[in-house]
C-alpha cells in the first residue's frame, strides 16, 4: 500500500491517486483518492478538471479520502458566477483597464460561493458538475452528468440537472453508524483486514473490528 504514488495498477494509465498529481496549494486531496479518464492525461486534472479557481478568491477544492471520480467530472468555482446584485449580467470590473475601474475591485464581477468541500468515500460520476460552495458529504454519490448546485447529505444518492436527492443508500441507522466508525481513517492495516466485511455489506462486521 502506497498513497504517494500516481498510478495504483501497473498497466493503466488512465487511473491515478489524485493526490500525487496535485501541485496547486488551494486543492487538497485526500489518500487513496481515484481519478480516471479515458479522454484525456488525467494528470492534468487541475487544469481541465478545476475550472475558474483563481487565486484572487482565496477559495479552495478539498476532496476527502478514498473517493472515486469520474472521467469529466468538473469543480466550477466562483469567478463563474457572475454576479446577480448588478443590473447587468456583464462582467464589467473584469475589464478595468477598458473602463478606466479600480483594479482593487475586480472580485464584485462574481457573487463569492466559497470552498467546494467532498467528504470521504464519495463516488462522483462520469461528467458530472460540482458548483462553488458546496459540501458533499460522506459516502455519498454523485450520478453521471449530475449538477450539484446544493449540499448533499452523507450517504444519499443525487442526480439530474439541478441535482436532487434519489434516495439513501443505507437505512439511518447504518449511516450513522458508519459516520462514527469513519473507517477512512482507521489504519491502513486494519483497512486491509476489514475490506471484506466492506465488500459485503456487513456493518455489524465491519463494526466489530
Amino acid at each position: 500500500m502506497n498513497p504517494g504514488k500516481i498510478y495504483p495498477r501497473s498497466q493503466d494509465r488512465e487511473t491515478i491517486y489524485l493526490k500525487a498529481a496535485i501541485t496547486r496549494p488551494d486543492i487538497l486531496v485526500g489518500d487513496y483518492t481515484i481519478y480516471n479518464d479515458f479522454v484525456h492525461d488525467p494528470l492534468e486534472f487541475e487544469s481541465r478538471n478545476v475550472l475558474y479557481h483563481y487565486p484572487t478568491n482565496h477559495d479552495t477544492l478539498r476532496i476527502g479520502k478514498f473517493c472515486s471520480i469520474a472521467c469529466g467530472a468538473r469543480f466550477l468555482f466562483t469567478s463563474a458566477n457572475h454576479t446577480l446584485s448588478s443590473l447587468s449580467t456583464y462582467p464589467f470590473p473584469i475589464f478595468f483597464e477598458e473602463w478606466g475601474l479600480d483594479k482593487k475591485e475586480i472580485t464584485s464581477a462574481w457573487d463569492n460561493k466559497g470552498d467546494i468541500i467532498i467528504g470521504n468515500d464519495v463516488w462522483i460520476g462520469y461528467e458530472a458538475l460540482i458548483l462553488s460552495g458546496v459540501t458533499i458529504g460522506d459516502g455519498a454519490i454523485i450520478g453521471a452528468r449530475a449538477v450539484v448546485t446544493k449540499d448533499v447529505p452523507p450517504y444519499t444518492i443525487v442526480g439530474g440537472v439541478p441535482a436532487r436527492p434519489l434516495r439513501k443508500r443505507f437505512s439511518e441507522r447504518t449511516i450513522a453508524g458508519l459516520l462514527d466508525l469513519k473507517w477512512w481513517d482507521w489504519p491502513e492495516e486494519k483497512i486491509a483486514r476489514s475490506i471484506s466485511a466492506i465488500q459485503a455489506g456487513d456493518f455489524e462486521k465491519l463494526s466489530g473490528f
